[in-house]
């Protein structure tokens, strides 16, 4: 079989990818949900059970394999499932990081200052990409009146949620391909192989407004399911939002987008590249990001859309949680500042929160003063 593509007036024999993807796409079928030739008893999925226990606080029974489409009828993996197994057999399920020394990759002297290449299970990568960015970034810091600054080189959300995007949507059938982190002085980018899974481009589509259009859905289930992304396919908006909630945001370092029909690319810019912070004031330190800690952002987040409130409400409840985040102290005077309310608004705001169970009074900072807290599964 031939798939032709046109370029011009002339048609030519397209890559084996394309002619992959019309196949699937007359089949109604998806990648990975395709079975292999890998039997699952063969393969261990220790991380996949770690996650979810700590996700769920429950021990992963072997039905649920089932029910995420990991193996088939006749007991072989899919090719979710060789994916997210321990030992992933499809190699070119990999990622490559590397922190160059400079602006581009002919650095001088020494091109790379630091490079690792990862492979196995994709809940793997993520956490060893997460980690890779942690050793090659800084967070400076400055004390406030009654709090600590931080000023991260880039926000750990944004960071997180790229990389998610990366590894569940890329096009798997562009063989000897992989995702790439790569850190400059300036930026760090992430890329995958495959364009957006709609034929759009999204330099050219409103990032508030992108709908979900999941290449890989059982995929993308199943990292819902782990609490690592959600499913309304808000990633984008997500990435964007947490830079322009950064204390260093400025306009000329705005996430930006990239795609064509082979390949998807996110820069985020270094916040403190070239930033006139006050290097009396600041102090430098190594940079945390926590996928556990990300994954609990997510779950206050996909709460505070399912109050039962008015979508103004709503709206205020999510400006309130992108201010405080996940270890911010408030009372019913902060709200009121950041939503523009009353102080009697803010107060009925707050027990709608504490009716959801989404926050909870802490004490030695006052009366009234609250943090917001994981919610119950």
């Amino acid at each position: 079989m031939e798939a032709y593509i046109r370029i011009g007036n002339e048609s030519v024999i397209a890559p084996d990818y394309v002619l992959n993807q019309l196949i699937l796409k007359g089949m109604h079928r998806t990648y990975d949900a395709l079975p292999t030739e890998y039997s699952f008893t063969d393969y261990a999925f220790s991380k996949l059970r770690e996650r979810y226990k700590v996700w769920t606080g429950n021990s992963m029974e072997d039905k649920l394999f089932d029910s995420f489409e990991i193996r088939d009828e006749q007991g072989k993996l899919t090719n979710a499932g060789a994916l997210i197994a321990d030992d992933s057999p499809i190699r070119h399920s990999r990622l490559f990081c590397t922190r160059w020394n400079g602006l581009d990759k002919s650095g001088g002297m020494v091109d790379a200052l630091d490079g690792a290449e990862y492979s196995g299970s994709l809940i793997i990568l993520l956490n060893e990409g997460v980690s890779f960015v942690k050793r090659n970034m800084k967070t400076r810091w400055k004390k406030a009146a009654d709090s600590r600054i931080e000023m991260p080189d880039y926000c750990e959300r944004s960071v997180f949620e790229a990389l998610v995007n990366a590894l569940i949507h890329r096009d798997y059938l562009i063989l000897g391909s992989e995702v790439h982190i790569d850190i400059y002085d300036d930026r760090l980018t992430i890329h995958s192989p495959g364009g957006m899974a709609d034929g759009t481009r999204i330099q050219e589509r409103d990032i508030e407004n992108v709908s979900s259009t999941r290449r890989n859905p059982i995929l993308a289930d199943i990292f819902g399911r782990l609490g690592y992304m959600e499913r309304q396919g808000s990633g984008f908006k997500k990435i964007t939002d947490a830079y322009h909630a950064a204390y260093n945001f400025r306009t000329e370092l705005e996430p930006v987008f990239y795609s064509d029909v082979t390949s998807f690319q996110v820069t985020l810019y270094n916040l403190n590249y070239e930033a006139e912070i006050d290097a009396g004031k600041a102090t430098a330190e190594n940079a945390v990001i926590d996928a556990d800690h990300v994954a609990i952002e997510v779950a206050i987040e996909v709460a505070i859309e399912k109050l039962t409130a008015s979508p103004n409400t709503i709206r205020k409840a999510q400006a309130v949680f992108m201010k405080v985040g996940t270890d911010g102290v408030f009372g019913r005077s902060d709200i009121a500042a950041i939503t523009n309310d009353s102080v009697t608004a803010a107060g009925n705001l707050i027990t709608k929160l504490k009716k959801a169970d989404l926050i909870e009074e802490v004490s030695g900072y006052g009366k009234g003063k609250y943090i917001f807290k994981k919610p119950d599964r």
